[in-house]
């Protein structure tokens, strides 16, 4: 998952409040963990052998004591013979890269590995699904805490559970009132959101609106590429058929993202991004307010208020999608060859219990994968201060109740890199011909996938 500070209610006190109610309503599931600091397992460890615990993740999952939920510092607390140390990347496709390398060596890894949803079934297909702990068996999680379909989602074709969910990504659009305004649309959420329900063609007509009295040096959208992957990610078929077979160049709703994406695209309409670039010029055009759209999972809340910055609070605000999606979501898995892979395996458990859900979402605004924390009151009544009144809990809980997850091939995450790094993003930043950057990434799959 991708975020990295915030949530609440109105001001910092009632996001305590609201953060306080969640962990009641998890408390007794929270308990089933094994792990989770109750005081003799503090004394257990007080006794023990003093440990390190490394866990690996990309981008930021809000555990972290800087800006996060402060968990570690939580945990080591209760635990005092455990150090935890987090290896953090930004890059998601380097982050697997490098992790299928070391999984294929047993070296190098950390005793907790982070899996985004879009290579979860890579990780429990037939090569990779003997390396990792079962999660069902060791370090006590409660599998009936979460949903149904994350735990299938990371469960291996012999019924071992491979990974324990973090967050899911339920969709929306966030959108920069104060350019709104400049280029004479409405501001109102409600109001913005009629622009474009329904259909992802409705949105970019409104970003053919918005050019038209732009403010000078902005664009309407942040990135194609981006525009591709939340197009892809409200479709019911994305890159693989309902067998779990590889099978994007027949898929509709590749087209359909495709061909909204290069729309967007040929009619300048976005600022020919690349999200998450090393550069950071992704990051400065937040605090620049050089775009005024960007496709918003939950997750991204926090990165707008991380990069826009203090300067721009109150100028953001929230709209229904045009069609609800789920972009994103992650897990947190033990591979096998770990020194303590019981320890991690209570560490992975007790940072995905429903009381830590709600302390993430609490601070990071991180959409929980447990039932009773995404269906509480104080998740769908919250508000985050940095968006003002904006209904953010509704908005992306509705959302979440709409989410049909599409099946996944285990090249899911490797085809989606090919389409928007190399395909939509050469459209859009060379002007390549969309004919050939297609053919392009065909030439790409077909080079680099075995299928």
């Amino acid at each position: 998952m991708r975020t990295s500070s915030r949530h609440g209610r109105g001001r910092r006190r009632t996001a305590i409040n609201a953060v306080a109610a969640i962990a009641v309503v998890a408390t007794g599931t929270a308990l089933l963990t094994g792990c989770g600091g109750d005081s003799d397992k503090a004394d257990d460890a007080a006794g023990g052998e003093q440990i390190t615990l490394r866990i690996g993740t990309f981008g930021s999952f809000g555990y972290d004591d800087a800006t996060g939920a402060k968990l570690y510092a939580e945990y080591q607390k209760a635990h005092p013979n455990i150090k935890i140390e987090e290896s953090n990347v930004a890059d998601g496709q380097k982050y697997w890269d490098t992790l299928k390398l070391r999984l294929s060596r047993d070296s190098g890894l950390a005793d907790i590995q982070a899996l985004e949803v879009g290579y979860i079934a890579e990780a429990t297909g037939p090569t990779m699904a003997d390396k990792w702990v079962d999660l069902g068996k060791t370090g006590g999680a409660d599998l009936g805490a979460f949903l149904d379909w994350k735990v299938k989602q990371a469960t291996t074709a012999d019924g071992k559970v491979i990974g324990l969910g973090t967050d899911i990504g339920p969709m929306a659009i966030c959108y920069n009132k104060d350019l709104f305004a400049q280029a004479k649309l409405p501001t109102d959420r409600t109001e913005v959101a009629k622009l474009w329900a329904g259909d992802w063609g409705k949105f970019i007509q409104t970003g053919e609106t918005f050019k038209k009295n732009a403010p000078a040096g902005t664009a309407f959208h942040d990135s194609a590429s981006g525009l591709f992957n939340a197009v892809i990610s409200s479709e019911p078929v994305q890159y693989a058929n309902a067998k779990g077979e590889l099978d994007y160049q027949n898929s509709p709703g590749v087209k359909k993202a495709w061909d909204t994406a290069v729309a967007a695209a040929k009619g300048e309409l976005t600022a020919k991004l690349r999200q998450f670039d090393e550069k950071g010029t992704w990051n400065a055009a937040f605090k620049n307010s050089k775009f005024a759209t960007v496709a918003c999972p939950s997750w991204m809340t926090g990165i707008i208020k991380e990069q826009a910055g203090a300067e721009n609070q109150g100028k953001w605000d929230i709209a229904a999608p045009p069609v609800a999606g789920n972009w994103g979501g992650a897990f947190l898995a033990v591979p096998k060859s770990g020194k303590h892979a019981k320890e991690a395996a209570e560490l992975a458990a007790w940072l995905t219990a429903p009381a830590q859900h709600a302390k993430v979402f609490g601070v990071n605004g991180n959409i929980p994968s447990s039932k009773d924390t995404l269906t509480s009151p104080a998740v769908q009544d919250a508000k985050l201060p940095y968006f003002g009144d904006t209904p953010v809990g509704r908005i992306y809980s509705e959302a979440a109740a709409g989410i049909t997850p599409a099946p996944i091939s285990r090249w899911d995450g490797q085809v989606k890199t090919f389409l928007t790094d190399n395909g939509i993003l050469d459209i859009e930043q060379r002007g390549t011909d969309p004919v050939k950057a297609w053919e392009n990434v065909k030439k790409l799959v077909d080079d680099k996938i075995e299928h």
